[in-house]
C-alpha cells in the first residue's frame, strides 16, 4: 500500500504518541469491561456512491469500494494482478459490485499536481460514457504510469491517452479538463477518504469495512463472509 507520509522523528511527537497509546488502552479495557469494542479497523463506514463509476450488477448484495491514485504504483499492482480475479469471480458472477472513488494525494508536493490531473480526467471520461469510459479511461492511465515523484500525466497526455479508449472524444476530454469541469467532485472523493480514514492506496471497504490486506485471498474471503451473513 502507498501510504501517506508524515514525520517519524519528532520527539514531541513520539511523546504524545505515548500519551494517546495509553489512553487508547485504557479506552479498551473500559470498553471490554462493558462488552464493547473500540478497534477503528472494524467501523463500518458509510460513503455517497452517488454518480460513481460502479462495476459489476447494480443489485448484486455485496458492495466495495475502491479508493485509488492513479500515481499509486500499488494501485497499477492491484488493478493489473488483483482485480481481475475479484471480477471474475465475484462482479461477474452478481456476488459483488464495486465502486472506484479517487483518493489524489501522491502529487500533493509537486509543481504540477497530477494526481488531481488524472483523477480529474477518469471522471470526464466517466461524463463522456459512464462507468464504462471511466475504466476505460482507468486501465489507460495506470497501463501508462510514471514515476510517482514526476509530473507525467499533464493535459496533454492526458487528452493523447484518451483517444485510446473506446467512445471518448479527445476534443472533449481537453474541453473538460481545461474547464475543470470535474475538479469539484475528485475534491470530494478525496474528503470521503479523509473521512474514512483512508491512509494509503489502494484502500478495498466490503460492506464498509476495511479490508487489511487487499489480496485477492482476503478481499474474496471478505466477500463471501458478507454474502453469508
Amino acid at each position: 500500500m502507498t501510504r501517506l507520509k508524515g514525520e517519524s522523528n519528532n520527539r514531541s511527537f513520539l511523546i504524545l504518541g505515548t500519551l494517546v497509546a495509553v489512553l487508547l488502552i485504557g479506552l479498551t479495557v473500559w470498553a471490554v469491561q462493558r462488552g464493547q469494542t473500540t478497534s477503528s479497523t472494524g467501523d463500518v463506514q458509510t460513503f455517497d456512491l452517488t454518480n460513481q463509476p460502479m462495476l459489476g450488477q447494480a443489485d448484486a448484495p455485496v458492495t466495495l469500494v475502491a479508493f485509488e491514485d492513479f500515481k499509486c504504483p500499488n494501485c497499477k499492482n492491484f488493478e493489473e494482478n488483483i482485480f481481475p480475479t475479484i471480477q471474475q469471480k465475484y462482479l461477474d458472477t452478481g456476488k459483488a459490485k464495486m465502486y472506484k472513488i479517487n483518493f489524489p494525494f501522491l502529487a500533493d508536493q509537486l509543481p504540477t499536481n497530477d494526481s488531481v490531473l488524472a483523477a480529474q480526467a477518469a471522471e470526464c471520461a466517466y461524463d463522456q460514457t459512464g462507468s464504462q469510459g471511466y475504466e476505460g479511461m482507468s486501465t489507460i492511465l495506470f497501463r501508462a504510469q510514471g514515476d510517482e515523484s514526476q509530473v507525467w500525466a499533464t493535459k496533454d497526455k492526458l487528452v493523447e491517452l484518451s483517444g485510446s479508449v473506446d467512445g471518448l472524444d479527445p476534443a472533449k476530454m481537453r474541453e473538460c479538463l481545461d474547464s475543470d469541469a470535474t475538479k469539484t467532485r475528485v475534491e470530494a472523493d478525496k474528503q470521503q477518504a479523509i473521512k474514512a480514514g483512508v491512509n494509503g492506496t489502494p484502500s478495498v471497504f466490503v460492506n464498509g469495512k476495511l479490508v487489511q490486506n487487499f489480496s485477492a485471498d482476503e478481499i474474496g474471503k471478505a466477500i463471501d463472509a458478507a454474502n453469508t451473513n
